[in-house]
């Protein structure tokens, strides 16, 4: 007697046919790429030729290249300030938006995602206009107002600082939509209850909304962490790496070697690098949410 078929089954044969398309654009834009870069990393490719197996060299070359050291510790310091910095000014405007009844509040929110909608180039493109030294409306500013122009992008910190600033606008927008989401989740009782219980509005922030945001919070955290990690355009097109290698990070790094001194299996070696830097920060920060919800 032949088994009649499971209504599941045919529903999950369905979801794997609508989903074989990405799964196949996965396998060949991501997967594929990531296996070739893993192997031109014991290579000595040159982007042409030369392509010898030359085992773990590349790897040893990096622990002792200062170059990478400096470049990385860039990295991590543009990560450390960019990273909090783009989510407390994304939760500063979902509290502030969070009012439907607010006066221009729709308007408000579409100004604040709408950099989002712009490619990196662009926002790179559009405050290097703002920050330029000699054409720039930051220094016409400053100059009319008595004051002296700053070097944007001859001053290491200040180039650093155009860094950070490009990022958090540019990112601020779907971290603000997303915490809006959150935000709308909480139930009002919980405030209600607390502002008869005598609680001021930093009690209230503190003891309900950041509590109930945790999960949101997670995830900004760990996707603008990666994101900061992979930053590229913005910087390439704001400052290009300088003044020196003031503002050259880990995907700038990885794209001068590999593109402009033919060393493919060097930049490999150093975006595998990178690619087990992220997996640890995902994996750590992974852990230590679910502990958080066990407790």
């Amino acid at each position: 007697m032949a088994r009649k078929k499971n209504p599941l089954d045919r529903n999950q044969g369905w979801a794997l046919f609508f989903c074989a398309p990405n799964i196949i654009f996965f396998i060949i834009f991501f997967v594929w790429p990531a296996v070739i870069g893993l192997y031109y990393s014991f290579t000595d490719y040159d982007g042409w030729r030369n392509m010898n197996f030359i085992g773990l060299k590349n790897y040893i070359d990096l622990l002792h290249d200062t170059q990478f050291y400096s470049v990385f510790l860039n990295t991590i310091k543009y990560v450390i300030v960019s990273v909090p910095l783009g989510m407390i000014a994304a939760l500063f405007l979902a509290l502030l938006l969070a009012d439907d009844k607010l006066k221009g509040n729709a308007v408000t929110r579409v100004l604040v995602y709408w950099p989002t909608l712009l490619s990196t180039i662009m926002v790179g493109v559009t405050w290097k206009w703002i920050f330029g030294e000699s054409f720039g409306v930051a220094n016409y500013l400053l100059t009319s107002l008595g004051m002296k122009g700053v070097g944007w992008f001859s001053n290491p910190t200040a180039a650093f600082w155009t860094t950070i600033i490009a990022s958090v606008w540019s990112g601020c927008g779907v971290n603000m939509l997303i915490y809006l989401g959150g935000i709308k989740q909480i139930p009002n009782d919980y405030y209600e209850a607390a502002t008869i219980d005598g609680a001021n509005v930093w009690q209230r922030f503190r003891h309900i909304t950041l509590p109930s945001l945790k999960p949101v919070t997670f995830m900004i955290l760990l996707t603008s962490m990666i994101n900061a990690f992979k930053v590229f355009a913005m910087v390439q097109t704001l400052t290009n790496g300088g003044p020196g290698t003031s503002t050259t990070y880990m995907i700038q790094y990885i794209y001068q070697t590999g593109f402009t001194r033919n060393r493919h299996g060097y930049a490999s070696a150093a975006s595998m690098i990178l690619f087990v830097v992220l997996l640890i920060i995902s994996f750590v920060q992974t852990r230590m949410n679910a502990k958080q919800e066990e407790a």
